[in-house]
């Protein structure tokens, strides 16, 4: 049950409901949604802040949009991000967009195992180990950075950071606020580490 429900997209402001449809194709970068609702219920619950949600969201739409690691990098984190903090909403929207990205249903299970799962390419098990290691520490090991460092470009490295770092605070966002998955929406958290 929602906390703070979300306001009906017939509710916003003509600003808001300007700013959430320019988000909206810009976050896909021009690709059709495929009648999905596009965070009906995330984006209708910012709608009741407009002064925190408009700056948040132009964060976000770096992130997605202008974001040095590959979409498909991009989604392994967010995906494993959403598995560890326990965000039902934030896995159903991602498990679509990493498969959007390419990851296969094998590969989009696996985020649950974690790093260690085998099957992962070399610079994905980094990647995971990398999200953990952020998730419970805070911050990269040595090791591990070392080994991203040897892949990936400064700016990707630190793209890695700021987006498991956001997606971490979103998916505290959703769960503290109650935000529901919208219906139809068929991925579901798989069991928690």
């Amino acid at each position: 049950m929602p906390r703070i429900p979300p306001t009906p997209e017939p509710d916003w402001s003509a600003d808001m409901i300007t700013f959430i449809q320019e988000f909206r194709t810009s976050a896909r970068a021009g690709k059709p949604a495929a009648g999905r609702q596009s965070g009906a219920n995330l984006l209708g619950t910012l709608a009741r802040y407009p002064a925190l949600a408009k700056p948040f969201l132009l964060f976000n739409r770096q992130l997605l949009q202008g974001n040095s690691l590959s979409v498909a990098h991009r989604e392994l984190l967010i995906l494993r991000v959403a598995h560890v903090r326990g965000s039902d909403y934030e896995w159903a929207q991602h498990v679509l967009l990493a498969a959007d990205a390419g990851h296969t249903p094998q590969d989009i299970a696996r985020v649950a195992a974690g790093p260690g799962a085998p099957g992962w390419q070399p610079c994905e098990r980094m990647l995971l180990q990398a999200t953990d290691e952020l998730l419970d520490e805070g911050s990269i090991t040595d090791t591990t950075w070392y080994a991203l460092a040897a892949e990936f470009q400064e700016e990707q490295l630190m793209d890695i950071v700021f987006t498991v770092g956001t997606y971490a605070l979103v998916a505290m966002a959703l769960r503290s606020f109650g935000v529901e998955p919208e219906p139809g929406l068929v991925p579901h958290l798989p069991g928690r580490r």
